[in-house]
């Protein structure tokens, strides 16, 4: 690809498509956002720490059972959605917001794929089988990569599922909410099976269709 055409796919919209980003809710909060100075890679940046907090939540389930456990789990929760919110506000405090800077695609991205590896991989960890939530913390960040692939040659961006971020965290968020309340380690296991067999048909899905973009040029 020529220069030219990365220079066109670098600047080439990078955003999911979210009905909550016209919400009510979202304006609110991104504009209160903005006029508190907060910036777009701030926001991104503490979502890093939201999901690692989040991850020491997971781990912390271990070893609290009865309401202790219930209490983590719950908080680790909330860390989840609480990422979402983040990805969701820097992206309005950038665009919208107008606060948009150079180094922003950076920020866009490291963030989001850290926090797949922390919150997943603490979920592995809160149901007894890290490993698992590793492996589904890879996927994850692989079809992030094949993403952003695809934009290194000058296609859309591909956001689509079956398990792509915002269905991963759904899933993990209503996993670790059952988990809380009924066979902890068990729930939590399915949650990630469930998880890593999305991600992995989602991986595929992509692949596929990089695949046959590319031979169409």
């Amino acid at each position: 690809m020529s220069e030219t055409d990365s220079a066109t796919a670098s600047a080439a919209p990078n955003r999911r498509p979210l009905t909550s980003r016209s919400s009510a809710w979202a304006g609110r909060l991104s504009g209160w956002a903005v006029e508190r100075g907060f910036t777009p890679n701030q926001i991104s940046r503490a979502s890093i720490g939201v999901s690692a907090g989040g991850a020491v939540c997971f781990a912390l389930s271990l070893y609290g059972p009865g309401i202790l456990q219930f209490f983590w789990l719950l908080l680790a929760a909330a860390a989840c959605q609480a990422r979402l919110v983040c990805n969701l506000i820097d992206g309005m405090v950038a665009i919208e917001g107008g606060k948009g800077t150079k180094d922003g695609p950076f920020w866009n991205e490291v963030p989001d794929r850290l926090s797949d590896l922390f919150l997943l991989t603490g979920a592995g960890i809160a149901g007894g089988n890290p490993g698992l939530g590793a492996i589904a913390a890879a996927l994850a960040i692989a079809t992030a990569y094949l993403r952003e692939l695809g934009r290194a040659e000058g296609f859309p961006p591909d956001f689509s599922g079956p398990m792509a971020k915002p269905h991963r965290m759904a899933a993990l968020t209503g996993g670790t909410v059952v988990a809380a309340f009924y066979a902890s380690e068990w729930t939590l296991g399915l949650t990630l099976w469930v998880i890593l067999a999305g991600t992995a048909l989602t991986l595929l899905s992509r692949s596929v269709r990089l695949i046959k973009a590319l031979k169409a040029l």
